[in-house]
């Protein structure tokens, strides 16, 4: 019995700096016509059912360029991604551009639409920013996966201007607590 071809996953958050799973390959990719943005609610993983963290989706944007990563997989690591990804995030097939000349590959990326019961949709960046400041799950602190974030795509070259804004918001709140703290 044949065994189903490797498949390409297009990685835009935690995806890119959290891989626990086999790669066969990995590449820089860009999606063109999708924002990432800090939109869906995390109840399993940066947040819980009572207080969810914020982390991010894709939103339709005919002038964005997401970057992130196209990790080649196994089509059984699909498995795993789909359990991973399974609060809220849909498969989408995608066409992403990798290396330069840009070549393009078809890969399949998680979406959690504004349809969802986790969405969270949003808000003005400072409250954003504070919500993620504030909230924690299984998986850790939600600022944490901001700051990996934000480091993994410093790494890739890549600018993202709400990513780049929330984790600068977000370490002037550590700076201020520990402020706080320090003059008690």
């Amino acid at each position: 019995m044949p065994t189903a071809e490797p498949r390409w996953v297009f990685g835009y958050g935690s995806l890119i700096w959290r891989v626990d799973f086999p790669v066969l390959a990995t590449r820089p990719a860009r999606l063109h016509g999708w924002a990432r943005r800090f939109w869906q609610g995390s109840h399993d993983h940066r947040g819980t059912p009572d207080a969810p963290g914020r982390v991010v989706t894709l939103v339709p944007d005919g002038t964005a360029v997401c970057v992130g990563v196209a990790h080649q997989v196994e089509a059984a690591t699909f498995a795993h991604l789909d359990h991973r990804e399974k609060n809220g995030y849909r498969q989408l097939g995608v066409e992403v551009e990798t290396g330069r000349p840009a070549a393009r590959i078809h890969a399949t990326t998680y979406v959690a639409a504004a349809s969802n019961p986790a969405y969270l949709g949003p808000a003005p960046l400072d409250a954003i920013a504070a919500h993620i400041y504030r909230a924690a799950g299984p998986s850790g602190g939600n600022a944490e996966y901001l700051l990996e974030l934000d480091a993994a795509l410093h790494r890739l070259g890549a600018t993202d201007a709400h990513v780049v804004c929330l984790a600068q918001r977000v370490r002037e709140l550590r700076r201020a607590r520990g402020c706080a703290a320090s003059r008690r």
